[in-house]
């Protein structure tokens, strides 16, 4: 397996890790059997966060008990530092544990200091002074917010959307990291499920020495899937590229990344899967997406009271009630 040291922390784990905000829709015997096996398979990273509802308590049913044998990341979205200190006593009570090795703040819309008037930084120091946290971690959409927290040398790991359909800005980002040791976490590896060739995902992430993609996993297929491409070859840089400029000809343009950042929607509307169901289509066997359950979902378009939520929420800055209208338009010619 490949290794990837995560900048300043000098910690160094295997080049895949694991992605929990999936487990929290298998249930816990799946989930229990899964994590156990990636354990086994030499996946030492496992990301999850407070908010992916039982998340946590797997991992901490799970694997716990070998906690020495990896790297543990959680995650707060909390906005006060008394909130925060709810969520880490919280993540540390389910995952079994009495110390997270990387705590991350989830996705905020500015990058926490010391000073800023909000506490939240100082919260994470005193957290780590007490031994509970190891280092400090930011998660985030938004490339400029990941910017200035790389720049700003306060934050020990970043974890960022990186894949092969990222732009030379984003794939920046982890040169910058580089430079200023701090640790990579790729997040969207497979851009939400539009990229179905994992082997090619991987190889293309293996040229980026210091980052390290979190793969998200519900189904033990899956797990299979991913240690199979573990043990395998990496691509040819040649054919790697001719298959890639082919994905990317066919997906250049706006399109929902699946961040989930637009929910909940008033009108019931499950933005990130209606709003990129013409790729789909077009990358999967359409009948897959044409079942009564389907249809029932992305007639939910017409349900939309324009109150601007998902648009104002997105941090790709899609006009997402009108990606929703032509994505259904497109629909309906399938059927």
């Amino acid at each position: 397996m490949l290794e990837a040291k995560l900048g300043r922390t000098g910690l160094f784990v295997n080049k895949d890790g694991f992605g929990a905000l999936p487990l929290q829709r298998a249930d816990m015997r799946t989930a229990v059997a899964i994590l156990q096996r990636a354990l086994d398979s030499g996946i030492d990273y496992f990301d999850t966060a407070r908010a992916y509802t039982d998340s946590e308590e797997k991992i901490g049913k799970a694997i716990a008990y070998r906690r020495s044998s990896f790297i543990l990341a959680t995650k707060t979205g909390a906005k006060t530092p008394d909130a925060f200190w709810k969520d880490l006593e919280t993540s540390l009570t389910l995952l079994k544990t009495d110390h997270i090795d990387v705590y991350q703040f989830h996705n905020p819309d500015y990058c926490p200091k010391p000073d800023d008037g909000t506490g939240m930084y100082e919260a994470m120091l005193e957290a780590r002074q007490q031994g509970k946290i190891r280092f400090i971690g930011i998660t985030n959409h938004r490339r400029h917010i990941a910017k200035e927290a790389a720049e700003s040398e306060l934050y020990d790991i970043l974890q960022y959307p990186i894949n092969y359909l990222s732009t030379p800005e984003e794939v920046e980002l982890t040169q910058l990291c580089m430079q200023k040791n701090v640790g990579f976490i790729a997040m969207k590896a497979l851009s939400g499920g539009l990229l179905t060739d994992l082997a090619l995902s991987r190889s293309w992430l293996a040229m980026l020495v210091n980052v390290v993609p979190i793969w998200g996993i519900q189904r033990e297929n899956e797990l299979t899937g991913l240690v199979k491409a573990i043990t395998g070859s990496i691509i040819p840089e040649e054919e790697m590229k001719k298959r890639i400029e082919k994905d990317r000809a066919e997906l250049s343009g706006e399109f929902c990344r699946a961040c989930g950042y637009c929910l909940p929607c008033p009108a019931g509307i499950e933005i990130f899967s209606c709003a990129r169901m013409s790729l789909m289509l077009r990358r999967s066997v359409p009948a897959l997406w044409l079942t009564p359950e389907w249809q029932e979902k992305m007639s939910k378009i017409n349900n939309c009271i324009g109150c601007g939520h998902c648009k104002a929420h997105c941090p790709y800055g899609l006009d997402t009630p009108n990606l929703l209208k032509k994505n259904y338009e497109g629909y309906k010619t399938f059927l």
